[in-house]
């Protein structure tokens, strides 16, 4: 009587301990379930995608879509010329950018003055779009570049000291009448801001050739 007991209480022992593995074994994670996360490495080649996007999206005038990219706090400066006037140039955050763009009173502003003649640059922002954006395909440009320069004008191009350590795309445009002997061509820049492997839109620099 007494060894029957004991074998009873040494197979009870036994199933216990086998349970206890079990369900420990049951609780570890499957680290291959949850793999880890690759890391994006950001480079500056991002910028032509973006810079496409950007660009069809100005096309077919979906200014909400451009301003998902404008820079939240400084926001994106127009230059109408190769030179950049930090002083003149316009400035709009992204909710100033759609409401003027979008105002039915159609609110005019100056955007600097025109090389030459000096006479002030007066628009309408859906005007500015019009003249010193997309003024010419872009987006099917011939020319695109990376952080350099394609277009070479007689104004002085000071994009690489006024936006120090920003990615720049340029969308270059040749002539486009061989009557005019090359003068005639127009480029268009995006400037952007790096943080937090994001691509802010900081500036839209259009260039042509000026007298």
């Amino acid at each position: 009587m007494k060894r029957s007991i004991t074998c009873y209480i040494l197979l009870f022992c036994l199933l216990s301990c086998q349970s206890k593995q079990s369900n420990q074994s049951n609780s570890v994670v499957d680290s291959s379930a949850n793999p880890k996360q690759e890391t994006i490495v950001f480079n500056d080649t991002m910028a032509v995608p973006v810079s496409r996007e950007i660009l069809t999206a100005v096309k077919n005038k979906d200014y909400q879509k451009v301003a998902s990219f404008i820079e939240p706090l400084k926001g994106v400066r127009f230059s109408p010329y190769g030179y950049v006037d930090t002083a003149h140039d316009k400035t709009f955050i992204a909710s100033e950018f759609l409401s003027f763009i979008t105002n039915k009173k159609a609110t005019k502003f100056t955007w600097g003055t025109y090389d030459g003649s000096g006479d002030k640059i007066i628009f309408t922002v859906d005007e500015y779009f019009k003249k010193f954006v997309y003024d010419a395909d872009f987006l099917n440009a011939p020319e695109i570049s990376l952080n350099k320069t394609v277009s070479k004008g007689n104004s002085l191009n000071n994009i690489d000291s006024v936006y120090k350590n920003c990615v720049y795309t340029e969308f270059y445009s040749p002539s486009f009448d061989k009557k005019y002997e090359g003068m005639d061509w127009k480029s268009l820049k995006l400037v952007f801001k790096k943080e937090n492997n994001k691509l802010y839109l900081i500036a839209i620099l259009h260039d042509q050739w000026t007298i």
